[in-house]
């Protein structure tokens, strides 16, 4: 089974936006349940939202007070107080299941897990923008770190977008322990990122004996997206084959999340976008019967 870290807290509907990402987590568990070839293989999994001082390993303590208390605004430009109680949940979805995969699968499974959620990796240590707020990828990376369970981490962001949030709470903090892979410089063809992707399968790569993988299997990387252009849907296949096979092949825990997607069809609703989605999960369940899970 894929344990799924999701609780109904983790979406809102306070985000009249072009971004579907602060619904998304509901829309997206609910298309997965609904899928008789996925369904069955997927664990709902309970977590703890994430307190202030956990987000504050990230952030700065005023930003993240600024923004749970409304004085601040969220990534997507606004004070909602909806939104900024369902952040703790998307963040500590994130932590939950960096934690899981570290402590309590088999090493000798394919240990993954999912955290359904978006909305990280343009949010710095101050600052949001982009639909972005908390960096959950930052914050789980830091408190797994912390907590003595992953000494080495990869932040794997196959988004379309760069990943601005994630480099500057790196630099900002120095932290010399996180390697992180984005968009913007690595690649910008179809073939560049898909060697990104590959890069795992590389024994160079893998000589840096990564603990853990934290991969944003963006769906705005699609051809046909409005903000993305690089993928076709079998490249993006191809994507998750290479990412979830090479992490299972040398043994390294791996949770992926959703990132962006913005597609929509002729009656406004974001099933493109659950289209891709549900093919990344339906890979992720293929490499686990491959690899013992």
């Amino acid at each position: 089974m894929i344990p799924v870290f999701y609780r109904p807290e983790q979406s809102s509907t306070a985000a009249v936006h072009y971004s579907p990402s602060a619904s998304k987590p509901q829309l997206v568990v609910q298309d997965w349940l609904s899928n008789e070839a996925i369904g069955a293989h997927v664990q709902i999994e309970t977590f703890d939202p994430a307190s202030d001082d956990i987000l504050c390993g990230a952030h700065d303590r005023a930003y993240v007070h600024g923004v749970l208390s409304g004085q601040k605004s969220n990534g997507f430009g606004n004070t909602s107080q909806e939104i900024a109680q369902s952040l703790r949940y998307t963040t500590g979805s994130m932590l939950a299941a960096a934690k899981h995969v570290l402590s309590k699968m088999p090493a000798s499974s394919f240990r993954v897990a999912v955290s359904p959620t978006s909305g990280f990796h343009h949010a710095g240590h101050n600052f949001g923008g982009g639909f972005c707020t908390f960096n959950g990828l930052m914050v789980a990376a830091i408190q797994v770190h912390r907590l003595g369970l992953a000494r080495r981490i990869l932040i794997l962001d196959m988004d379309q977008h760069y990943g601005n949030g994630t480099d500057d709470i790196i630099n900002k903090l120095g932290l010399d322990y996180v390697d992180h892979i984005t968009a913007g410089q690595p690649y910008r063809t179809a073939a560049q990122a898909l060697r990104c992707a590959d890069l795992l399968c590389n024994d160079a790569f893998g000589s840096k004996q990564y603990d853990l993988v934290l991969y944003q299997a963006g769906a705005d990387i699609h051809i046909e997206d409005p903000l993305g252009g690089l993928l076709t849907t079998e490249q993006m296949r191809q994507r998750d084959q290479l990412v979830f096979h090479a992490c299972a092949a040398l043994g390294v825990p791996v949770v992926w999340n959703l990132a962006g997607g913005y597609k929509r069809d002729a009656q406004g609703r974001i099933d493109p976008v659950l289209a891709l989605h549900r093919a990344t999960m339906m890979e992720c369940i293929q490499q686990g019967r491959n690899h013992g899970l």
